[in-house]
């Protein structure tokens, strides 16, 4: 919805109020034109059902707003006499038009001084509720969110079962753009498994002020911008556009800033042509090749912490030197070939069981692909068990791969994959680029989709918003999310840029952290090492679980001092 509809929206809803509450006004004492004037008219509402004026800020925050409305039909019947239970359910059920009806049919009585208690332990309870619910969504809202690691694309910085706070205000709290939405729940109401939201109406982009800017190779939390999942739980059968808040959340490390230029040379990420020096606490790893003298045991694969592993195949070369079966085999499946002998060779890719049992393929015993960090891999190559440990690096053209789109055919006009590609220019709010067919790819989604403009191509000629368009001037900041995780994380290297206006916040603490969190609940093991933990700062995490506990304690033993001390003076 446009600034001019979201005005004409207010100005209907005034006028609604005022035509279903004036009456009620001048019963309270008050003049029938405060009815109708905005904003001040919540204000004398709010002095008229002896509530604080600052109730007033509140009907104006989405999703806050929706708890609090109904309180104040409520209030407003009960203060006009009207406080039965059917009263009450007909003042929520009718969106609060009854009010209207008993405005205009009703010869009601202004009770100015009545008791502000609930009728009912029932109510009590229920206004309880909803006030907690108020406080904790604007929490959750504004300052602090809730985010639990689902994936292991931050490995070994960031693990499956972290549970994390995410700050809104370091980078600044983005006002909901989506205001009609069950609170504290993402795009799905769990266990109902149902959308938790509708798409009209929508608020405009606003960010309130930040505390700091995102910086290189911070840790981020932001909403998928290629997110086009009815929701979470479900396939998508076709493309569903969803609003920027009810996108899904991911967690990546921002490599890169608006005004960089990003490249990515045998996995090494460098920028503005210079490799990027990660923080102490990151732990890049990256599938590596490993050979080992005997076969693998799950003591080795426990040693060095290998949690993701892949086979590798033994195919007889009288099959793979076939012209025929190797182009096929590598087109459709992007096999490659790692070593061979005068017999068989052995081959890793996309194989499935099929292919597995046609051609007579073997699971090699002692070679495989493992992930390791850069430091446990300088520990694998001095292991007496180990015959080689090499890092894998991709070098044939990978389908998918940014600006490409996964349609089953590599790009034809780069040699690009997850290891080696680029440079990409970072887009910067306010600068211009050259546009042409050579480097449309690029900017073409943030052009037509985040930028909302009318994107049109035709042959060689580009129009934006009906005009022949020979540049382009970026109307926001975008950033290059990638996981630590290097060959396995669904990142920039696939759906491009993030908009500024995806942002959602900074992880700053774990405060809990479960092992085999996906494994059932019988198989949960709590790290204990890295509960209370930050997760961003100089030198290795320390847990500050200890140091909660002794003022927990400490805490307790003073409580305890201080009634009993409380008790001997009541004697």
């Amino acid at each position: 919805m446009s600034v001019t509809g979201w005005l004409l929206f207010i100005l209907l809803v005034q006028v609604i109020h005022g035509l279903g509450t004036w009456k009620l006004y001048v019963k309270a004492g008050r003049k029938a034109h405060e009815a109708f004037i905005p904003i001040y008219n919540a204000i004398v509402l709010m002095k008229i059902i002896n509530r604080p004026t600052w109730w007033t800020l509140l009907l104006f925050i989405p999703i806050i707003n929706l708890f609090l409305f109904p309180i104040i039909w409520i209030e407003t019947l009960r203060t006009f006499g009207k406080k039965s239970t059917s009263d009450m359910f007909l003042g929520v059920f009718t969106l609060g038009f009854y009010i209207l009806y008993v405005n205009y049919t009703q010869d009601v009585t202004y009770f100015e001084k009545r008791d502000l208690k609930a009728p009912t332990k029932a109510m009590d309870t229920v206004g309880s509720l909803a006030f907690a619910i108020v406080v904790a969504t604007f929490v959750h809202t504004y300052f602090i969110q809730p985010y639990t690691i689902p994936t292991p694309s931050l490995e070994k910085s960031l693990l499956v079962g972290d549970f994390l706070f995410v700050s809104k205000f370091h980078y600044g709290a983005r006002t909901p753009m989506t205001t009609v939405a069950a609170p504290m729940v993402h795009d799905t109401i769990p266990i109902a498994h149902v959308k938790s939201y509708t798409t009209f109406p929508q608020l405009p982009y606003f960010r309130l002020p930040a505390i700091q800017d995102i910086e290189r190779n911070d840790i981020v939390v932001f909403n998928w911008p290629a997110d086009t999942l009815y929701h979470m739980y479900k396939a998508a059968d076709k493309r569903y556009d969803k609003p920027i808040d009810k996108k899904t959340n991911y967690v990546k490390r921002c490599t890169a800033i608006a005004g960089d230029t990003l490249q990515i040379i045998d996995g090494i990420v460098h920028i503005n042509g210079k490799e990027s020096i990660l923080p102490e606490r990151a732990k890049p790893q990256y599938f590596y090749i490993i050979k080992t003298k005997e076969e693998v045991s799950d003591s080795f694969i426990k040693d060095y912490q290998i949690t993701e592993s892949t086979n590798l195949f033994e195919i007889e070369n009288k099959v793979w030197d076939r012209p025929e079966v190797k182009e096929l085999l590598i087109k459709s499946a992007g096999i490659e070939e790692f070593e061979r002998d005068s017999i068989v060779s052995v081959i890793t890719g996309s194989i499935t069981q099929d292919m597995y049992n046609q051609l007579n393929l073997k699971i090699t015993k002692n070679y495989f692909f493992g992930n390791l960090t850069f430091d446990k891999a300088a520990k694998m190559k001095s292991d007496s068990r180990v015959q080689s440990v090499e890092r894998y690096v991709k070098h044939i053209n990978e389908d998918g791969i940014f600006p490409d789109f996964k349609d089953g055919i590599p790009s034809t006009t780069r040699n690009w994959n997850s290891d080696n590609m680029g440079p990409i220019y970072i887009p910067e709010a306010g600068k211009t680029v050259k546009l042409d067919r050579t480097n449309l790819s690029f900017y073409k989604k943030i052009i037509g989709e985040y930028e909302g403009n009318d994107l049109v191509v035709t042959g060689d000629e580009i129009r934006i918003n009906g005009q022949v368009a020979t540049s382009y001037t970026f109307k926001q900041n975008y950033y290059w999310m990638m996981g630590d995780n290097r060959h396995n994380s669904l990142d920039a290297r696939y759906f491009g840029f993030t908009p500024e206006d995806h942002i959602v916040g900074k992880p700053i603490f774990i405060w809990m952290s479960i092992d085999g969190i996906n494994d059932g609940i019988k198989n949960w093991r709590i790290r204990w090492d890295r509960l209370f933990t930050t997760v961003s700062g100089t030198g290795q995490p320390q847990s500050f679980f200890k140091y909660f506990l002794v003022l927990l304690a400490l805490y307790f033993v003073g409580e305890h001092f201080w009634k009993k001390k409380k008790k001997a003076k009541e004697a």
